[in-house]
């Protein structure tokens, strides 16, 4: 599976791609399918309910060589710690910045041909009450569209199963969003976020 001829950007090499596979085979898991192919897009994962979704994740877009953005304070970025994050794939944001962290989002997708960030809207693994909106609006914004990305323990897989462009009703988008998590098993089902728990309950009903 090659992002050979996509417009997504691309990072890495042959080695990096195989270093992916590994890390995925080694736990039994695969990457199922190749994300929609556009050269910017916010990715949202999901379920977050431990810290090897975000494993899992990383090690999958390296497999891809898919050159997936995530944001970081630029604090961190000082001396040889910087060099590796931006090798990551880490991308600085300041923080005391007059312009919150979405508009320097928005204004990042504006001066690049193409870029790709990943978000987690859950902002947490143990059971948000609801999700944050700012990869919406980041999204929005920018004009780009929102790729989800699953991680399903049950499966062992990572699996990019839709896409939404920003509409008008940001109510409705989450809707459609949260709907292709339908189904998807996550680490710790005690864990899960309220829009995800409630429709586990009613797939179990």
């Amino acid at each position: 599976m090659s992002l050979a001829s996509s417009q997504l950007p691309r990072r890495g090499n042959a080695v990096s791609r195989l270093l992916g596979r590994m890390v995925l085979a080694m736990f039994g898991w695969r990457v199922a399918n190749l994300p929609p192919d556009v050269p910017k897009a916010v990715i949202i994962g999901g379920p977050h309910t431990s810290n090897w979704d975000g494993i899992f994740t990383l090690a999958a877009m390296v497999s891809l060589n898919l050159d997936a953005r995530v944001m970081i304070k630029d604090s961190a970025f000082v001396g040889p710690m910087g060099w590796l994050l931006r090798a990551m794939g880490a991308m600085p944001i300041d923080r005391n910045s007059p312009k919150d962290l979405v508009q320097q989002s928005i204004d990042k997708f504006r001066t690049n041909e193409q870029m790709v960030i990943i978000v987690a809207p859950e902002g947490t693994r143990d059971g948000a009450s609801q999700w944050k909106s700012g990869f919406w609006r980041i999204a929005k914004g920018a004009g780009v569209p929102v790729i989800i990305a699953t991680a399903d323990y049950r499966k062992k897989e990572i699996a990019f199963p839709g896409m939404v462009m920003p509409g008008e009703d940001m109510a409705i988008d989450m809707l459609k969003i949260v709907e292709h998590y339908r189904g998807v098993e996550p680490r710790h089902p005690h864990r899960l976020s309220a829009p995800l728990a409630a429709m586990r309950g009613e797939e179990k009903k």
